[in-house]
């Protein structure tokens, strides 16, 4: 893949984002792709320890998880994609979830916390690109799209 990718929310879609209901329930899709070895700035304190994509990403994991669990969030739904069978080929992902968050105020409260912006540099060490999307929740229907 030739063109960077995609990090951190892009500020139009933040002010959209924020614009949304913040006192309803929203679901976040997460789809990531992991660089091979991570790439920590020169002055953290993981620079140069060699770590993969994967193991900086569950470092962000861990040390996030006491912050998430206070604002209300939980994982709903993870899995391991393992072939994209419609899309781009060359948007394979190597991890994929769905964070349940009780409304878009605690999102916002967590990307906003002091102690979060100093841990996501675990996953802004671990990641190519990914996608987050933000979802209403709702109850499945008998078909798909119902």
């Amino acid at each position: 893949m030739s063109q960077p990718g995609h990090i951190d929310p892009d500020r139009a879609a933040w002010a959209v984002f924020k614009s949304l209901p913040r006192d309803e329930p929203i679901h976040m899709l997460n789809l990531v792709r992991l660089r091979p070895l991570a790439t920590y700035p020169e002055d953290h304190p993981d620079h140069g320890k060699g770590l993969t994509g994967l193991q900086a990403y569950q470092a962000y994991g861990r040390t996030t998880a006491p912050i998430f669990r206070r604002l209300g969030g939980s994982q709903v739904w993870v899995g391991r994609p393992q072939v994209t069978l419609t899309g781009p080929q060359d948007e394979a992902w190597d991890l994929a979830f769905i964070a349940a968050y009780p409304n878009a105020e605690a999102f916002i409260a967590m990307v906003r916390d002091p102690e979060y912006q100093v841990l996501v540099a675990h996953r802004t060490a671990a990641v190519a690109d990914s996608r987050l999307v933000r979802m209403a929740p709702a109850e499945p229907g008998e078909g798909f799209g119902e």
